[in-house]
């Protein structure tokens, strides 16, 4: 199984919001991104779903900046 398939499969979660907005990142902006953001994403896909939704509403803040940035841009593609 290539990397992408593995990231796809831990792109699909308990919710079908967080399935969305991951999954777009993923078959978008992640294909471009350099490794600093890549590694940073499959960190991302290690947390558990609560905390992640709440840290893409931005209910919640991260205090890692690499974190609060790919945030940012998982947030603009849900606008789109």
């Amino acid at each position: 199984m290539s990397e992408l398939s593995r990231l796809r499969w831990r792109c699909r979660r308990g919710m079908k919001e967080l399935d969305l907005v991951l999954a777009r990142y993923l078959e978008g902006p992640y294909g471009t991104a350099e490794e600093d953001e890549r590694a940073c994403f499959r960190r991302l896909l290690e947390m558990q779903d609560p905390q992640l939704y709440r840290l893409i509403l931005g209910k919640d803040q991260s205090d890692d900046r690499e974190i609060a940035q790919l945030l940012e841009v998982l947030r603009q593609g849900i606008g789109e």
